[in-house]
């Protein structure tokens, strides 16, 4: 919809009441002026009483006072006071729109009553849309003007938008423990529309943080694990005769290696989590090289023996 375009067509008869007030109040005003001027001339004669003027004035500027009103009320119906005649009253007024966007909901319908607090349209202009992030205060330190920002639509994550920091805001939300981030979004904003919940994520200039795929990372206990391959044993485990060979163990196993391979839990620390990934911080040190269960980490976890410290599988 563009800048101009009708909208909505009104009709009330209030409209036509008030035009017609607005036209009669004039000779209303004229009169109370004479009023006043015969009020004044007796009582400089001494012959009017004093709170007959009094009363005069009161009443002529109540009428200009009125006429004000009207004037602006009939301005905002999109009519201009000054041609205003007993032969062209208008009884419905028409609604254009104040900006050009898209309309995102109608809450008028026809034939529905509408006064000046009712609102009819919704209208979203898309080329003004910014992004609010809410960071948590910890990372605010790490935010600064102008650095970029990748999202995605919470319910559509297929097509990813750009954005760019231009205000931090200075506010808590005691709440959610996170103040707001505001942004402009960029380039294509098909799609968008106000009111969206989004996931972000903004580009830290030189900051990295070990990460792993989400399915790398198991909850227990309340507490989140990664599994890192220790070593392989020396001997193959071998089912007995007449063993039950579970599926699920067969997820566990190294395929690769005729030998059982070892793992040790390691608990971690999660940080924030996008495309598949999730930031990691181990409770332990991790050696340089080790390989990490990215795959199967919860058959894995399903395999831990008592101690809760290893699972073996072949």
């Amino acid at each position: 919809m563009k800048k101009g375009q009708t909208i909505a067509t009104i009709s009330n008869p209030q409209f036509i009441q008030l035009q017609e007030e607005y036209l009669s109040i004039n000779s209303r005003i004229e009169f109370a002026e004479q009023e006043l001027i015969r009020q004044r001339e007796l009582n400089e004669g001494n012959v009017g009483a004093k709170k007959n003027l009094q009363s005069a004035t009161t009443e002529l500027n109540t009428l200009r006072t009125r006429k004000a009103s009207l004037n602006q009320q009939i301005q905002m119906m999109g009519i201009n006071p000054a041609s205003l005649s007993n032969s062209n009253l208008k009884s419905s007024l028409t609604v254009t729109s104040p900006i050009s966007g898209t309309v995102s909901n109608v809450f008028a319908k026809m034939g529905s009553y509408v006064d000046v607090s009712s609102a009819i349209v919704e209208l979203v202009d898309n080329s003004a849309l910014h992004l609010d992030l809410q960071v948590f205060e910890k990372d605010i330190p790490l935010i600064r003007m102008g650095q970029k920002i990748d999202f995605v639509v919470t319910n559509s994550p297929n097509k990813t938008y750009s954005a760019e920091v231009y205000n931090i805001g200075s506010s808590f939300n005691s709440n959610s423990k996170t103040i707001t981030v505001h942004s402009r979004v960029l380039g294509d904003k098909i799609g968008l529309i106000d009111g969206m919940n989004v996931t972000g994520a903004v580009h830290l200039d030189g900051a990295l943080s070990p990460a792993v795929p989400d399915d790398a990372i198991v909850n227990a206990d309340g507490k989140y694990y990664i599994f890192l391959v220790k070593e392989q044993a020396e001997e193959p485990h071998e089912h007995k005769e007449g063993e039950a060979h579970d599926h699920k163990e067969e997820e566990a196993h190294d395929h690769g290696s005729e030998k059982g391979t070892r793992f040790v839990r390691m608990e971690i620390i999660k940080g924030a989590s996008q495309f598949g990934y999730t930031a990691i911080t181990p409770v332990g040190e991790i050696p340089h090289g080790t390989h990490i269960v990215v795959k199967g980490a919860f058959f894995v976890g399903a395999k831990m023996d008592d101690s809760g410290e290893h699972a073996h599988a072949h």
